[in-house]
């Protein structure tokens, strides 16, 4: 095996993860990390243990109290860190908010909330996209279909920042505080819904969280910790990845100004340029799974409990299952990215996430022609798991 030098969190690497994921899938594809995980590159075998029982979810939250110490609040509680039956439970509770079916009917909304941020941006002439579209896009539509006040964004969202930074809390040094700072926002979020919660009880509505307020109190469906920790997971899933589908995928058009004037010649590529913009830089980059026996994976042996992570932004860059894969191509055909995951984990909110990411990129590059960079070099938020841009200034 090669000796590919891999600091997940060197800055080089969070801006530009992918020279190293080819380096890692060339030479050591089934790579052992020096503090202590196993991380997968290739396709073939990201693709296998996101489909293998035997890799799984329900242990992440006890090897994660283990490092910091302590239970983390609403943890391995919802549908992302349980397995079967409790995940098959608690996904069918929800799933029926975002089928392919229900998100179409969100469409006329999402458009409207789109120009909205548009008009408001339009007579400056530029905007900070993250902040002033990318955001309040996501943000908006899910807190109306949870019920949550969408005036209480603000509140929640350096919580959701926070709690996002702490995905990477395994991979960071004590003494940063990003530890301390994730516990502490889970904790504040999770008294954010309490409270929320206790106010829906008494007075219910024709929202999502009501609906599993009356799951909860009609038996066995639903207890009330994981109540709490699916109101959480929906909230900061349902924004975040979206954000930065958005962000990175208008950086990469901006880039590839070629595959842009196609998408502006021909509006109908929007739903393939999305997928594709999906594949080429994914808002999430890898997950996590911890084998519940020895498993074998490209011909080396994981022994039982310890972390395995399938990087999905490889997964989407291999040479073995994409032709050119470094290249952008909003035409691509038989596009099997893994961006939502794969197998029984595959994301829920894929339908909502597509819908908003085609709306959003496809109003903004239609109505703004001379759409471009403020800066080359934009800034990346310092996470290994999910990839995204804290700021892009753009001009039009």
């Amino acid at each position: 095996m090669g000796d590919v030098h891999f600091n997940p969190m060197d800055p080089a690497f969070i801006a530009d993860p992918y020279p190293t994921y080819h380096r890692l899938r060339a030479d050591d594809p089934v790579h052992h990390n020096p503090l202590g995980f196993w991380v997968l590159t290739r396709y073939e075998d990201v693709v296998a243990a996101l489909r293998d029982p035997r890799l799984a979810k329900e242990a992440i939250a006890e090897f994660v109290a283990a490092r910091f110490g302590a239970p983390v609040p609403a943890m391995g509680l919802s549908m992302l860190d349980r397995d079967p039956p409790d995940h098959t439970r608690l996904r069918g509770l929800v799933s029926k908010a975002f089928t392919p079916r229900v998100v179409e009917g969100l469409r006329p909304r999402i458009q409207k909330i789109v120009d909205g941020l548009l008009d408001r941006a339009e007579p400056a002439g530029a905007m900070e996209l993250i902040e002033d579209f990318a955001y309040p896009i996501p943000v908006t539509v899910i807190c109306e279909m949870l019920g949550v006040p969408v005036e209480d964004h603000e509140r929640f969202k350096a919580w959701s920042l926070d709690i996002a930074r702490g995905l990477d809390g395994l991979l960071l040094s004590a003494g940063t505080g990003i530890r301390e700072r994730s516990m502490a926002a889970r904790h504040a979020l999770a008294g954010y819904f309490r409270e929320l919660i206790a106010r829906r009880r008494a007075a219910p509505r024709a929202d999502m969280l009501s609906d599993l307020i009356a799951a909860e109190e009609a038996g066995d469906k639903l207890s009330e910790e994981e109540l709490l920790a699916t109101c959480i997971l929906i909230l900061v899933a349902g924004h975040e990845t979206t954000v930065n589908l958005i962000g990175n995928g208008t950086l990469a058009l901006l880039r590839n100004p070629g595959e842009l004037r196609r998408l502006r010649e021909n509006p109908a590529l929007i739903a393939g340029a999305v997928e594709e913009l999906l594949r080429y830089d994914g808002p999430v980059q890898r997950t996590a799974r911890i084998p519940s026996e020895d498993v074998t994976i490209g011909g080396r042996t994981i022994g039982k409990g310890e972390m395995v992570m399938p990087f999905i932004g490889a997964a989407d860059r291999d040479p073995a299952q994409f032709r050119d894969p470094d290249r952008l191509d909003i035409t691509r055909a038989d596009n099997r990215h893994v961006a939502f995951g794969m197998g029984i984990h595959f994301c829920l909110g894929a339908p909502l996430a597509r819908i908003e990411g085609q709306i959003a990129i496809g109003t903004l590059v239609k109505r703004f022609a001379k759409l471009a960079l403020v800066t080359e070099k934009p800034e990346y938020r310092p996470s290994l798991t999910l990839r995204g841009l804290s700021t892009l200034p753009v001009s039009f």
